[in-house]
């Protein structure tokens, strides 16, 4: 066994041991590789392993392509193998909401607890570098989580030369997606003319740099997470805040208790100019808004200052 299988291994079984699991697979070198793993991990009956494929139909001969994918996932011994064809638009955005859209379908028809994703450290670092040029905030540089709900990245530390390596020593040929050379698109950029870049200018580590500081930076968030999520409850949990209190509080849990405030009234989490808006409002970090309102957030949710209190409203 190669010492990248063994790390893919050890890195799945460490996080989804005796669960019933789905590969993600498109049939491009990193999602074949985790099938690869994951395949073995269910021989050795350290968990239950089948793959969901979905075909977007976005390319000429997508259907094949999504068939021979799913025809690798059976001789790998996965199963069940779930194969979906979504309609979407070409957008990335809309193709993403399809896709975990027959996830979440894949997870209820079979039963599974997870979908296993092949993100890999290269991934990491390109979405790292999209966080940095987006301004976002701690959040946004922590780049794509380890886990969210049902969904698991276990080869976050690996890097997508050790998937290509899995593949070729299983003897399995991988599709190269066409759209990812496409330097139109922002990420292709990053990982086709920047990246090589700062590495032939500051060394080969940096990709692993970058994906150090997204585990750092997520450790950060989540922490400013979890005390904003105490100060809100401790505020009230409402939809009316004391302009007062809030003002106690640092900038980044303060922001933070206004975005949770926000939801909860009904709307969506706000976005970062909405959020500087909301600061404003309050006069946190900020000179106070003349203006007391309303600032319109997206879900029909409608924030204004009433005294000393910011309020948050949906009407109707």
């Amino acid at each position: 066994m190669s010492t990248a299988l063994a790390r893919a291994r050890t890195a799945i079984d460490r996080m989804a041991h005796g669960q019933f699991v789905l590969v993600a697979v498109s049939g491009g070198a990193d999602s074949l590789a985790l099938a690869v793993a994951a395949g073995e991990l269910a021989r050795a009956g350290k968990l239950r392993a089948g793959a969901i494929i979905v075909d977007h139909g976005l390319q000429p001969g997508s259907d094949g392509i999504a068939r021979t994918a799913a025809g690798q996932c059976r001789a790998l011994g996965l199963d069940p193998v779930l194969l979906r064809h979504v309609e979407t638009g070409p957008d990335e955005a809309a193709a993403r909401r399809a896709r975990y859209a027959a996830f979440e379908h894949a997870l209820e028809d079979s039963g599974a607890q997870t979908v296993l994703l092949a993100h890999t450290l290269n991934d990491q670092a390109e979405q790292v570098l999209l966080g940095l040029l987006r301004g976002s905030g701690t959040r946004s540089v922590a780049g794509i989580p380890v886990r969210r709900g049902p969904y698991l990245r276990p080869l976050l530390g690996m890097e997508r030369s050790d998937m290509e390596q899995i593949c070729t020593q299983a003897g399995l040929d991988w599709w190269q997606d066409p759209s990812n050379t496409d330097v139109r698109y922002r990420r292709n950029r990053i990982r086709h003319r920047i990246l090589p870049l700062l590495e032939s200018e500051l060394g080969a580590h940096l990709p692993q740099a970058l994906a150090a500081t997204a585990t750092l930076a997520a450790q950060d968030a989540d922490a400013l997470d979890q005390w904003a999520e105490r100060c809100y409850a401790q505020l009230g949990g409402s939809s009316s805040l004391e302009l007062a209190e809030l003002g106690e509080l640092p900038l980044a849990v303060s922001s933070r208790v206004l975005r949770l405030a926000a939801a909860a009234a009904g709307g969506t989490t706000p976005t970062r100019e909405r959020t500087e808006a909301l600061m404003r409002l309050a006069g946190l970090g900020y000179p106070k808004s003349k203006s007391a309102g309303p600032i319109q957030l997206e879900g029909h949710v409608a924030a204004f200052r009433r005294g000393p209190v910011i309020v948050f409203t949906r009407p109707g």
